[in-house]
């Protein structure tokens, strides 16, 4: 089921949760390999590439300096008891700098707005700020496939 409660495909299902979700789970491990997860409110641009603001000294920005490869689960924490769907994604992350900044903020501050947030600008997110703008490339996407079987995971084509 989509989140509006049709079937759909699955990347019809996949498209719909990544845009009637606020906040995505990242997770990431540090140098040794302990895991950590946080949520982060998150922008998406064309459901591969993931943006959200973090200190750079929290726990997973630090474990993305020295680990860049990423988990990502969304999901709509709400749903009853063996209805949930989500959408999973391995992916590369990083803080954007230099030239793709400008489109990064604009992409963020769009989805910001719309949810009632603010425009961000460069000043927000530099070195004296202590937020930066983060993003994750997704690799690939996947959903559970419900058809009985634990975690079974269909892979999704969001292209």
């Amino acid at each position: 089921m989509s989140p509006a409660g049709s079937p759909g495909s699955p990347a019809e299902i996949a498209r719909g949760i990544i845009d009637a979700s606020l906040y995505m789970v990242l997770a990431t491990a540090d140098a040794a390999g302990r895991p950590w997860s946080s949520p982060v409110y998150f922008a998406h641009a064309g459901y591969r590439e993931f943006f959200w603001l973090s200190s750079p000294e929290a726990v997973h920005s630090r474990n993305i300096a020295v680990r860049p490869q990423v988990g990502i689960a969304i999901f709509d924490s709400s749903a009853p008891i063996s209805t949930g769907q989500g959408v999973y994604m391995p992916a590369v992350a990083e803080p954007v700098d230099g030239p793709g900044l400008e489109r990064a903020l604009e992409v963020f501050s769009r989805r910001s707005l719309a949810h009632g947030g603010r425009t961000w600008t460069a000043a927000d997110v530099d070195d004296a700020s202590g937020l930066r703008l983060y993003r994750a490339v997704a690799d690939d996407h996947s959903i559970l496939a419900k058809d009985g079987q634990p975690d079974h995971r269909i892979p999704v084509d969001l292209a």
